[in-house]
């Protein structure tokens, strides 16, 4: 269920993206973002569809990887669909289901919030399959550093924002772990009552818990281990280069961004 995730992930490579400087792709999934949630019409998604499959295209991860790697958030992208579909009366009814009366308006909101998960998911994933996580960090204190005349920790930011992103994959891998372990053990997560349910899945919070505070005590003793002072400046021993190529990328964004902006309806 969860060995497939990649959110966190960084798959090494020679394409496009890859080649790209960190604060070019992190300044343009930002402004992306930004636009997906600006976006509330068909064109506008049409347009956001193709400049995601073109993003893929560049950055040579394979599509069977992309694919297990999606699978995990289609539950939750549907139980969204349904939750909008079911409770938005607005406009005329489309078709009932038993009791349930499926309204026009809550079915192109909910289409509109699927398509949202999913490129929120898909482009995030892509930012980190195609980024190094000493690129990432390095990408995140710069944008952070003018704040350190306020005496704001840049660095330290940075750093704990990159773990975060780097744990997800582990953590899912230990959910696994734990959940193969009590089934083994006779606990079942699919079957019986609510109450049943969350029973069973304390036997799943407690032990994810426990090994998440381990690893972080780990990290922690292996940071310490080698020296590492928060504060203190240091050199990097590659330094982010910014390229022509990252300015237009970033400059085609902003125009899509735009475009996309003139769509809204």
């Amino acid at each position: 269920m969860f060995e497939h995730v990649i959110i966190g992930q960084y798959l090494p490579g020679r394409s496009i993206l890859h080649r790209m400087d960190a604060r070019a792709k992190l300044a343009s999934i930002f402004l992306l973002i930004a636009a997906i949630f600006l976006t509330n019409s068909w064109t506008g998604y049409a347009v956001l569809g193709g400049a995601a499959a073109v993003i893929y295209l560049s950055s040579g991860v394979p599509f069977r990887y992309i694919r297990k790697g999606m699978a995990p958030i289609f539950l939750l992208v549907v139980f969204t669909f349904f939750i909008h579909a079911l409770f938005t009366r607005e406009g005329e009814v489309l078709f009932s289901l038993g009791a349930f009366q499926f309204y026009e308006d809550g079915v192109i909101q909910g289409l509109f919030i699927a398509l949202r998960l999913l490129l929120l998911v898909f482009l995030t994933s892509l930012l980190t399959l195609t980024t190094s996580p000493i690129d990432l960090t390095d990408a995140m204190e710069q944008f952070l550093s003018p704040l350190r005349r306020f005496h704001f920790p840049s660095h330290d930011v940075a750093m704990m924002m990159s773990i975060a992103i780097r744990f997800i994959p582990t953590l899912m891998q230990e959910t696994e772990k734990i959940i193969k372990a009590q089934t083994a053990r006779g606990a079942d997560f699919n079957k019986g009552s609510l109450k049943d349910r969350a029973q069973a899945f304390v036997a799943l919070l407690v032990p994810l818990f426990v090994r998440s505070f381990k690893r972080a005590e780990d990290l922690a003793y292996a940071m310490e281990a080698r020296g590492y002072n928060s504060g203190a400046e240091r050199t990097k021993l590659r330094q982010l280069v910014w390229k022509m190529k990252d300015t237009a990328v970033c400059v085609l964004v902003v125009v899509l961004a735009a475009a996309l902006f003139l769509l809204r309806e």
